[in-house]
């Protein structure tokens, strides 16, 4: 059985064990161990090795070099290179006879990661495995000298799962976004598992290949035990990303939770987590709305949000069978800000504007489509969409929205998809005005323009993401937006957006801005003159600024 579809990993974070699945510190600590057991027994069958070697130091230094010899295998990755790190100090101190409490060995571990490589410290596996390791050092400190027995050994595996459960869930909050209510559960049944048998057998499967086979058929009662689990209702609990202070704090009390304190003190690390677990991101004010232009590569995809509702309007591009838009970067963003959606839009079928729908419709299920269906849909999800036909109105919080295209529900079905484009149209209270396009070209621009609706809005989703088919000199002095925003992939192959079209823009005095040097693009009705770029506001080194359209 193969793990590697991205619906596997989905199902492994919703329960809590995507730690168990990769190529893990533990795996490589596992194999160290059973390589140093197996490597003594061995050294201890020649009397001559023995003088010449005690066994515990071959065995030693022999796990160690082959837990080495491991992770190069596995490809070198950073939690190998960390493992590998962390065992090699262990067993320097170790020959060296010193007898440092736990603390100091973690400590030590964790510098000589740091001073090999010092970006470790911007990974988020680099602070989950050092703190988890940092909770079980410090669990097994405190059950030292615990009575023995079945009992005993059970209510310490439990003690000891709900200790590190509860260190790293804020920290999971502050880089993920999310928490599994049922990964107690799930590792509990899946640490001992996968710890003592899957893995064993799937190192043994390099000396005799049956075994791995045997290795995948062990996984498959897991896989159906983590499908039932991710099944309970709120499995997976996805809070609003707070503000750094907020998840420094949060993180704090759940350290505080698990120091060896009277309970009394313990409790009072509670309120840390409070903000964090709490944390509501500000709406906009009834009557306006804001506009967040996600950064998606070539394709289209926004989020409009008023004080009470939000719409996504298009979902960007799919890239493969596991890749897309959709869940890579608006799941993400929407769970990040907290949304439900009340509606998903898509203008036309091109996989450009409906590739990420698919995620996005399985993370917010209670949205209502409207406009474009993947034919590769279930049918159900087909019949439940609603056709984009202009006149289409309703109102959120102050905020009018008006669909202003297609002036006709097509007749044809092998009418071009950018003709039939679903052209929206939103007002706020106050009067700003925003103007999502589509992938209309210069006859539909043509059409528009003859019905004399209102197109005047200070905000424009370029149609055609700048293409030289659309954006005529009549359609932009018409709407005569204040800003302009291309959304097109950097370098992309169509050449979007067209140098001609980009003139035309600022020929009448609009500024253009392209996805490609903004980034993430936000716009509110409140603050109707500025739009702020992501990539600008929050500038990163290893960004490089795309050379200017001319």
């Amino acid at each position: 059985m193969s793990i590697s579809t991205a619906d596997d990993w989905e199902l492994f974070r919703a329960t809590g064990v995507a730690h168990l699945m990769s190529i893990s510190g533990l795996h490589i600590t596992l194999f160290a161990w059973l390589a140093a057991a197996l490597l003594a027994r061995a050294w201890r069958c020649s009397a001559r090795c023995c003088l010449w070697l005690p066994a515990p130091t071959a065995a030693l230094v022999g796990g160690v070099l082959l837990a080495l010899a491991y992770a190069l295998l596995s490809g070198w990755g950073l939690p190998a290179q960390r493992t590998v790190a962390m065992l090699t100090v262990v067993a320097v101190l170790r020959l060296a006879g010193i007898r440092w409490p736990w603390h100091q060995i973690w400590l030590l571990a964790l510098a000589t990661v740091v001073l090999g490589y010092p970006w470790a410290l911007w990974q988020p596996g680099f602070w989950l495995s050092f703190v988890a390791v940092g909770v079980l050092f410090a669990a097994s400190a405190r059950d030292e000298g615990v009575a023995q027995g079945l009992r005993a050994r059970a209510l310490a595996l439990l003690r000891t799962q709900a200790v590190v459960t509860l260190a790293l869930t804020p920290l999971g909050v502050l880089l993920f976004g999310q928490v599994s209510l049922v990964g107690v559960v799930a590792n509990l049944l899946a640490i001992p598992w996968v710890t003592l048998v899957v893995t064993p057998l799937a190192l043994l499967g390099m000396c005799w290949p049956p075994l791995w086979q045997l290795a995948a058929l062990c996984v498959q009662p897991l896989i159906a035990l983590l499908s039932w689990l991710a099944q309970w209702p709120a499995a997976q609990w996805f809070p609003p990303a707070a503000p750094a202070w907020a998840a420094l704090a949060a993180v704090a009390g759940g350290i505080w939770l698990i120091l060896r304190l009277p309970w009394a003190l313990r409790l009072m690390g509670l309120p840390l987590l409070l903000p964090a677990l709490w944390w509501q991101p500000a709406r906009p004010a009834p009557g306006s709305f804001t506009l967040l232009a996600a950064d998606v590569g070539q394709g289209n995809a926004v989020l409009v949000r008023t004080h009470g509702h939000s719409l996504l309007y298009d979902t960007g591009p799919r890239h493969g069978p596991d890749s897309d838009a959709g869940r890579r970067v608006l799941v993400p963003l929407l769970h990040a800000l907290g949304e439900r959606l009340d509606v998903l839009m898509l203008s036309h079928g091109d996989n450009d504007h409906i590739g990420g729908a698919g995620a996005v419709l399985r993370a917010q299920p209670q949205a209502m489509l409207r406009g474009a269906v993947d034919p590769q849909w279930p049918a159900s999800m087909q019949r439940s969409a609603t056709a984009c036909v202009a006149g289409q109105r309703w109102q959120w919080d102050g905020v009018a929205f008006e669909v202003l295209h297609p002036l006709s529900i097509a007749s044809s079905h092998d009418a071009a998809p950018n003709t039939q484009s679903c052209v929206l149209r939103i007002v706020a209270a106050n009067g700003p005005t925003a103007l999502l396009a589509g992938d209309i070209e210069r006859a539909q621009e043509a059409a528009l323009l003859a019905e004399g609706l209102p197109l005047r809005a200070d905000w424009l989703l370029v149609p055609h993401h700048g293409s030289k088919t659309s954006s005529s000199a009549e359609w932009i002095a018409a709407v005569a937006p204040r800003h302009a925003l291309v959304q097109a992939g950097y370098r992309n192959r169509y050449g979007h957006p067209a140098a001609p079209v980009v003139q035309r823009y600022r020929a009448q005095g609009v500024e253009v801005v392209t996805s490609a040097g903004c980034g993430a693009a936000q716009w509110t009705s409140a603050r109707p003159r500025h739009m702020a770029c992501e990539r600008r506001s929050k500038p990163r080194y290893w960004q490089a600024q795309p050379i200017a359209v001319n």
